[in-house]
């Protein structure tokens, strides 16, 4: 009957910020390294340093064919609502943030139906960063976490301890360099390398061999550790943040319900809304989703190997939760299914497909409590 999409903008290139740090770890190899292994040759001798600061974060040919098959996938997995009829019925609106590589995924996303069904008519989206860039309009957030320093104290904490001085000392070593020329900065920068080359490229480059399986989930750890304590559940505002997007998507389950019990039609069959990993995490920390028992800190990497929370996996280019409602001709009673990167997802507690009244129940006390500007509004100052 509906269907609500949240997605992830597509394969981008890396930030200005990124490839600063990206320059600075190729030009010391090139005029420092003394490793003698082959694949240390060809970073020196063969790669070509394709990323400008200019790129910053734009969306790759690769990006916009993401969100093109990604709506084709749709289509054929919900043929009744994503279709060529409720398209020019105007039955499938589009909402973004002002980003352009969000921008360019919801053109794309466009085009992979336009292109699908042969459609010529011009489809509108609209731009809405308070909903789709939520955290930059909660001030509480801003300032209990974006700007406050100590908030990111286990990330950091693990950025200078063992795991990755461990890290940089092997990097040091493969590429006959001293240890304190290889900082936390450069093992990033080389992991960013090992990851844009396969993201863009789909290339299994020489910078991988800068790192074994461990060095790869210390990485990963970091990252994750990043994620947790600035959009997840490190702390509760994180969460929080995303109530306006949260009351968005069950008001429109709700008017999709209300319109099928007055029998009328469903004005808004599908929504598309495209944002970012930014965007996503705090809705699947809300939801109360990929909660592990023990906190992430710094010191227990080797207790979280098999953590829930990975956004490798749950947050790659883009990564969309759908929420379908169907009648499902019980007497009435709708159901919801919710799917992650088009596979099944359980909400916290529940069964597989519930009963839309059952979640609505579930998640009742975030429906009433959960209201964006009282959470946001900052604490008064203390005289």
């Amino acid at each position: 009957m509906h269907l609500s999409a949240i997605i992830r903008h597509g394969t981008r290139y890396p930030t200005s910020k990124s490839v600063e740090k990206m320059q600075r770890l190729y030009n010391l190899i090139v005029h420092n390294a003394s490793g003698n292994a082959i694949w240390v040759r060809e970073i020196k001798e063969k790669f070509v340093m394709r990323y400008t600061e200019e790129m910053d974060g734009r969306l790759a040919d690769k990006g916009v064919l993401d969100h093109k098959h990604l709506a084709v996938r749709l289509s054929k997995l919900f043929p009744s609502l994503v279709s060529r009829e409720k398209l020019r019925g105007g039955k499938i609106s589009f909402v973004t943030s002002s980003k352009h590589r969000c921008v360019n995924s919801t053109l794309a996303f466009k085009r992979g139906l336009t292109d699908l069904w042969s459609v010529e008519e011009e489809v509108e989206h609209t731009v809405n960063d308070t909903l789709m860039r939520f955290f930059d309009e909660c001030p509480r957030f801003v300032k209990e976490v974006e700007e406050k320093p100590g908030s990111m104290a286990e990330r950091d904490k693990f950025e200078l301890g063992p795991e990755m001085q461990r890290v940089g000392e092997k990097m040091a070593d493969r590429l006959g360099l001293p240890y304190n020329l290889i900082n936390a900065d450069m093992a990033q920068a080389a992991f960013h390398f090992c990851a844009y080359e396969f993201a863009l490229n789909t290339v299994n480059s020489p910078w991988c061999r800068l790192f074994d399986e461990v060095d790869a989930q210390v990485m990963e750890y970091l990252n994750d550790l990043k994620q947790y304590w600035k959009r997840g559940y490190g702390h509760l505002i994180n969460s929080q943040s995303s109530c306006i997007l949260f009351h968005d998507l069950f008001s429109r389950l709700d008017k999709a319900a209300e319109e099928s019990k007055s029998g009328g039609p469903i004005s808004e069959a599908v929504s598309i809304q495209v944002g970012h990993a930014d965007t996503l995490l705090p809705l699947l920390t809300l939801l109360g989703l990929f909660k592990d028992e023990v906190r992430l800190t710094a010191a227990n990497f080797a207790a979280q190997g098999g953590r829930s929370f990975r956004t490798s996996r749950t947050l790659p280019y883009a990564a969309n939760l759908v929420v379908a409602l169907y009648d499902c001709d019980e007497g009435g009673e709708l159901r919801v299914q919710a799917l992650l990167n088009e596979e099944p997802l359980t909400f916290p507690g529940m069964e597989a497909a519930p009963l839309y009244r059952v979640l609505r129940q579930h998640y009742l006390p975030l429906l009433k409590s959960c209201v964006f500007e009282e959470v946001c509004r900052l604490p008064p100052q203390r005289k």
